[in-house]
């Protein structure tokens, strides 16, 4: 029966850090939403578990819509017997001041009766360090790296503070790195302080033994809120948890579907160009004929599992910022809703043609994509980089039951070589 319950707001934060606790030894499984709580092979499966990580798409939700959501997993995570829970949100947070990181971290606190919990976006591996309050990304101030151009949440302030002040109810106050250093007894006593009890505390942590040490002190919460990285101390009771097994094998067709505008990917994309079969999503074309233009991608995929075997191809929304639309004719959708429709709709007519792997980019085009191939639940499967890995994907589409391989990748994580080296890690 699982202890520890996760709510994250993504999909490819899911998967992040379904990954790292299975890392750590927990039997983890990933549930797309809480359907598989009320079906019996689903209630079976998370009877195995240690830890469930319920995936939703929450992370630009409204705000209401994004609390309700939560709730209703933290509801039935209590239900199947979870006693801990993990709110896992993008470690390079959120800027806007009616963002869901403040809100749903209120609601999860006040539904478990407790008034405090900590803020920890630290992800060492993946480049976010935080310190004085200040998050950064590769050394880099948030508010001065690529996220400043984030198209849904531009990140234009580093202070976590200031930038979750606005979106919670509760006092945000701040510990220092000084005091993580002292050992996990004296910040947990910095912790348990009467001034802290009922404040949103942001945690210094710059390395993976500071997030150790934050885990060790707040072991006695009943809540816990960060990026994966908060469960490098998370050690569960099986050092040999197993991963799944691949749906593929070496050779069956794959794609990579690519919908972020992250500067990440976009170096991904140019270096995926030069080597991989590639096609652009066109905003104008899919406007005109949605149905047929998304036909015309599936076919050039079909084309090139013949014509360049070994070479998945790649179907991508941003190549450069050039390629952002700045606005949508009056009356159109906006390219966002359409990259992610599109995408998704790629994703199922590539599977319904025999596609057994996918590689999917970006958070909103990953929950686009899962929701649509009507995925229940993902096993863990082999590691690809720090917050990506391939993933065992049941799931049912246009009245056909299908298995398949997918990664689900962060805008921002992987390195440049990501979209033609992944696939070997199924091997």
């Amino acid at each position: 029966m699982p202890t520890l319950g996760a709510i994250a707001d993504d999909f490819t934060g899911a998967t992040d850090l379904a990954t790292m606790l299975v890392a750590r030894g927990h039997r983890a499984v990933v549930t797309v939403g809480t359907d598989a709580f009320a079906d019996a092979t689903g209630r079976e499966a998370l009877c195995e578990a240690d830890a469930v990580v319920v995936a939703l798409k929450t992370r630009t939700a409204p705000v209401e819509e994004a609390v309700g959501a939560s709730l209703t997993a933290l509801r039935a995570l209590r239900e199947a017997g979870c006693t801990r829970f993990f709110f896992k949100y993008c470690s390079t947070f959120d800027s806007t001041p009616r963002g869901n990181i403040g809100p749903v971290a209120d609601a999860l606190l006040a539904e478990l009766g407790e008034r405090r919990t900590v803020v920890v976006p630290s992800f060492p591996a993946t480049g976010r360090t935080v310190e004085q309050g200040l998050l950064r990304v590769h050394g880099e101030l948030l508010a001065e790296s690529p996220m400043r151009h984030h198209p849904l949440t531009p990140m234009r302030d580093s202070h976590l503070g200031r930038l979750l002040a606005p979106q919670t109810g509760h006092p945000v106050r701040l510990i220092g790195l000084d005091t993580v250093r002292a050992g996990s007894a004296a910040l947990r006593a910095a912790l348990d302080a009467p001034d802290l009890a009922d404040a949103l505390v942001v945690v210094d942590a710059v390395g993976d033994e500071d997030l150790v040490t934050v885990s060790a002190a707040t072991a006695h919460l009943p809540l816990v809120t960060g990026a994966a990285g908060l469960a490098l101390g998370l050690t569960g009771p099986h050092p040999d948890a197993a991963r799944a097994t691949p749906a593929s094998a070496p050779g069956d067709p794959g794609a990579v579907l690519s919908g972020s505008a992250s500067a990440a990917t976009r170096a991904q994309v140019a270096h995926a160009r030069t080597r991989l079969p590639h096609r652009k999503l066109d905003p104008a074309a899919l406007r005109t004929d949605f149905t047929g233009t998304v036909a015309g991608l599936v076919a050039f995929a079909r084309r090139a599992w013949d014509d360049a075997p070994g070479r998945p191809p790649l179907i991508y929304a941003v190549g450069d910022l050039d390629d952002l639309e700045r606005s949508a004719p009056d009356g159109a959708p906006a390219a966002s809703e359409l990259v992610e429709r599109a995408l998704a709709a790629c994703a199922t007519g590539l599977v319904a043609a025999g596609a057994r792997r996918l590689l999917v980019a970006g958070g909103e085009t990953s929950g686009a994509v899962v929701t649509a191939l009507g995925v229940r639940a993902l096993s863990i499967g082999a590691p690809i980089a720090p917050g990506v890995t391939w993933a065992r994907a049941e799931g049912r589409a246009h009245g056909r039951e299908h298995t398949v391989d997918l990664a689900l990748k962060s805008g921002n994580f992987g390195d440049t070589a990501v979209f033609t080296e992944a696939w070997s890690a199924l091997a």
